[in-house]
């Protein structure tokens, strides 16, 4: 570069020492070419000093991206024998995807979450925060018609189709079939393999696990075999749902899970789920059922959640959850909130949660969260 702008100088005061017509103009133009010199010698060393001091990342992927998600909050509740008042950091999760030069819908993703050890630890560890594997699964595209497979740590079908489009605030509570006082019956990722079709009014996910979810004790006993089948009446079924989309679906789900080491047995359940969004409302509601569960989970509820968008970036959201053990034990779930959109990466959420257990309030909490994004 150096070379190239004193090439193009050189050519221009040649040029200009054909017209000179004085002796001082040349000494002026000689003094001028001496400081670019300078200049140009001056910024190729700061530009070699920063070409130093970059780190250079190396992969086999030809592409890797990078991101994150946070839960953040405060909460004021009375879950134990009197009223506590404290921060959280409810979620961290750090998350790498390496796409694959022969097709760059196949990537290997892995995604690191910590949570709070409050009673697995003891001494000096007991309530330190500690960092689990949630996802670790290789994603081929279109290995079938529309259908492409996770293979490892990987989604179960219904959690995460529910949270992006059902039922928007995971940051402040889990989804019914998830929540421990509402249906309990499973979690969002554990190890195996998950075929998952789209089309544009046709999606599913059939998937075949170990059965104990990400973060329980398996003991090789028995398979999961679970599913989602949705049939998307408006649209839709090839991209995930935003909020400013208008669709319309019904889904199928279940999970039949032989010999659960976590559960301590056989546990079946199915369900079924609508949700119909538009720019200014959502609301959502679903029905589940266990066919052979133990007696701590066995039982049949129902769940409503809506969501009014009346301004530009806030809302006010609304979520009722009912089940019924078998035993005869009724679990109640209410939330209501205020959310206010800040920017593409932060929602701010003022929410009130009550969990009931046969009429006796269990939790009542006040909670403020922040919902990180990027």
């Amino acid at each position: 570069m150096r070379k190239i702008i004193l090439s193009v100088a050189t050519i221009a005061t040649i040029t200009t020492f054909a017209t000179a017509s004085t002796s001082s103009e040349i000494s002026e133009l000689k003094a001028q070419m001496a400081t670019m010199a300078d200049k140009i010698e001056n910024l190729e060393t700061k530009e070699a000093k920063v070409t130093k001091k970059l780190t250079k990342v190396k992969s086999k992927a030809t592409v890797l991206k990078f991101s994150g998600k946070h839960y953040l909050g405060f909460v004021s509740d009375n879950a134990g024998d009197e009223r506590t008042n404290k921060f959280e950091t409810r979620r961290n999760y750090f998350q790498v995807k390496g796409y694959f030069e022969d097709n760059p819908k196949n990537y290997f993703r892995i995604t690191l979450d910590t949570y709070h050890n409050d009673d697995e630890l003891d001494g000096d560890d007991k309530g330190s925060w500690e960092v689990r594997l949630k996802y670790a699964y290789l994603y081929l595209d279109n290995i079938l018609p529309y259908t492409g497979v996770e293979i490892g740590q990987a989604h179960r079908p219904w959690i995460d189709y529910e949270e992006h489009g059902g039922w928007n605030y995971r940051s402040i509570s889990k989804v019914f079939v998830e929540a421990s006082k509402g249906a309990h019956l499973t979690n969002s990722a554990d190890i195996g393999i998950n075929f998952k079709t789209k089309t544009e009014n046709f999606s599913s996910e059939l998937g075949l696990f170990n059965g104990e979810g990400y973060h329980g004790i398996e003991d090789g006993k028995g398979l999961s075999a679970e599913w989602r089948l949705t049939g998307h009446i408006l649209g839709g079924g090839t991209a995930k749902a935003k909020k400013t989309d208008q669709y319309a679906n019904i889904s199928f789900l279940g999970q039949w899970n032989e010999e659960s080491n976590k559960h301590g047995g056989d546990l079946n359940w199915y369900g079924v789920h609508g949700a119909y969004n538009q720019p200014l409302f959502l609301v959502a509601a679903q029905y589940i059922e266990t066919e052979d569960a133990p007696s701590k989970y066995a039982g049949k509820g129902w769940s409503v959640n809506g969501e009014l968008r009346p301004i530009k970036d806030w809302g006010v959201i609304g979520r009722y959850d009912n089940f019924e053990l078998d035993s005869g034990i009724e679990q109640t779930r209410a939330i209501a909130g205020i959310t206010y959109q800040y920017n593409k990466y932060v929602e701010f959420i003022a929410s009130y949660l009550k969990e009931e257990v046969d009429d006796n309030t269990v939790v009542d909490a006040l909670m403020l969260t922040a919902e990180v994004n990027w």
